[in-house]
């Protein structure tokens, strides 16, 4: 039995659990036979069991379990003493301090974390050529897929229980830093990743980002000493605003369907990935051009110039600005697709909007 099916269990059986949740057998029939429970449900699951008097630990969803035999030797593993939760993004990875100080995120957790539930085994992700020559030695898997830097721990800080595999937090921020700098040097022609090894490292580098800021904070917090006055959670709430500050840099605002109507009316034969310089400025006459003007003007005087990934929809406020653009967006898809021409195009979009046209008569010699 995997550790979803012993979480199951608990529960009373599938359709119990699926009831309680309120969500689909199937789905809790994949968790059975994956054997992982998508971080984003363990908390939910902790709170109901704790409110029906279920004994549920956040230990029994790792999969990589081991119940201890009773020749289990004291101080034969490190043991946990504090243990709780943390979110990065939508995930949340199981956290643990050992007795000799080590800061440890459990092993599902960060592969959870990396690939966004997909599961799997952390090797299987970072022993790709892509990826390996910019891992310490320590996190370079083993023939047999073993991973040195890992750590077998006592999750209940005990002499017998059961155990887990860990990744200490540093060796974490190391497989991002792999991650980002394979990114980074993707330009190169010898280094190429793979869509999903790309969507990896754009998540690993948001983490980064986002946890360096964090961190300086915290230092400074330590100088003052108002480590010991802030809110218990400030950090981690802090941690939440900065990842969406920065996967927000990388989210697909402009949809495909937008540029496969572009390159229809343009008579472009290349790849909607590959999309000519003045498709640019289709974007500012016919998406900024028609925001409201307060909004189009500020983002004009204010925002730095567009390099590369980085647009003007970045600097749009998620709760109104951005709302705003898509809805236009997907206004100028409909109407793109139902016109053959780009000058069609122009002609509906200004006249949607209010926009007179003027005629002018031009005067030349015979």
């Amino acid at each position: 039995m995997n550790a979803a099916q012993q979480v199951i269990s608990k529960f009373g059986g599938q359709t119990e659990l699926s009831q309680l949740i309120g969500k689909g057998q199937s789905t809790i029939a994949h968790w059975a036979k994956t054997g992982i429970v998508p971080a984003k449900w363990r908390t939910i699951l902790l709170q109901l069991a704790s409110s029906k008097n279920i004994e549920l630990i956040a230990a029994d969803f790792e999969q990589e379990l081991i119940v201890l035999t009773e020749t289990y030797e004291e101080n034969q593993l490190q043991k946990a003493t504090h243990w709780g939760e943390l979110m990065l993004g939508e995930n949340s990875i199981p956290c643990y301090v050992l007795n000799d100080g080590q800061r440890i995120f459990s092993l599902s957790g960060v592969v959870s974390a990396l690939t966004g539930g997909d599961g799997g085994q952390l090797a299987s992700y970072i022993n790709v050529r892509a990826i390996r020559g910019y891992l310490p030695e320590e996190l370079i898997p083993a023939e047999n897929g073993s991973i040195p830097a890992l750590i077998n721990f006592d999750t209940l800080g005990q002499g017998v229980g059961k155990t887990a595999i860990g990744v200490p937090v540093e060796k974490f921020m190391d497989i991002c830093i792999a991650f980002s700098t394979a990114l980074q040097d993707s330009t190169d022609a010898s280094i190429k990743l793979t869509e999903r090894q790309k969507e990896i490292a754009i998540k690993a580098n948001s983490f980064l980002r986002a946890t360096a800021k964090v961190g300086i904070i915290a230092l400074v917090d330590e100088a003052t000493g108002y480590q010991y006055d802030r809110p218990m959670d400030a950090l981690q709430f802090k941690l939440k605003l900065f990842l969406q500050e920065e996967m927000r840099v990388w989210e697909k605002t402009f949809p495909d369907e937008l540029w496969i109507q572009f390159s229809r009316l343009t008579n472009w034969n290349g790849s909607i990935h590959s999309r000519p310089k003045y498709w640019g400025k289709l974007i500012n006459e016919l998406v900024y051009g028609y925001l409201d003007k307060d909004v189009y003007g500020w983002l004009k005087t204010n925002a730095p110039k567009p390099v590369g990934n980085l647009s003007y929809h970045r600097w749009l406020t998620e709760q109104y600005g951005l709302k705003k653009l898509m809805e236009h967006i997907w206004q100028l898809v409909g109407m793109a697709s139902a016109c053959v021409t780009m000058e069609q195009l122009r002609r509906k979009m200004a006249e949607k909007y209010g926009k007179v046209g003027v005629q002018i008569t031009l005067f030349i010699d015979p």
